[in-house]
């Protein structure tokens, strides 16, 4: 059975494999070299300082896939948008485990007071697309050309999730 959990430093292995291998062999990260487990704690870290959760996907003891939200913009008019990141293994992938990962994180945004969820997403990754629109994500920006991966330009759409609207925005 699989179970999802609040990621704990000792996580971090599994998820620096899960991030490295999508950086190698997809277009889900538009970076190109291998992060180090510094990076990936540093990361964890600064999700813990600024109250952002990071949520692991887990089958007997193995990590299948990790999901997070953090700051859409660093300008303060954005603090009630966030955007979304789900990783999954590359043998896990295709069993609903990224929609188990995604659902816990659109309740946090709404405990915490956020207004919208930007998923930034390859316009080739269509199982991404699928699964966040059958969580009522809209598709409102397709940017051509603004990365280069693998020989090829690549597209980038974002999706939108609008939740109920702060019960008292402060500027």
């Amino acid at each position: 059975m699989i179970n999802i959990r609040m990621a704990t430093e000792n996580d971090l292995p599994g998820m620096l494999t899960i991030y490295n291998d999508v950086i190698k062999n997809t277009t889900a990260v538009y970076d190109y070299k291998p992060h180090s487990f510094e990076m990936r704690q540093q990361w964890f870290t600064a999700k813990k300082e600024s109250g952002f959760p990071v949520y692991i996907a887990e089958e007997n003891g193995v990590i299948l896939g990790f999901s997070s939200i953090g700051p859409f913009r660093n300008w303060a008019a954005y603090k009630y948008s966030v955007e979304n990141s789900v990783y999954v293994a590359a043998k896990h992938r295709g069993k609903g485990i990224g929609k188990l990962l995604l659902l816990p994180l659109i309740e946090a945004a709404k405990e915490m007071n956020m207004h919208t969820i930007i998923a930034s997403i390859d316009d080739a990754n269509e199982s991404s697309l699928r699964m966040h629109k059958s969580l009522g994500f809209i598709e409102v920006a397709h940017f051509k050309q603004v990365g280069y991966k693998f020989g090829r330009w690549l597209n980038l759409k974002f999706l939108q999730l609008i939740l109920d609207t702060p019960s008292q925005p402060v500027e």
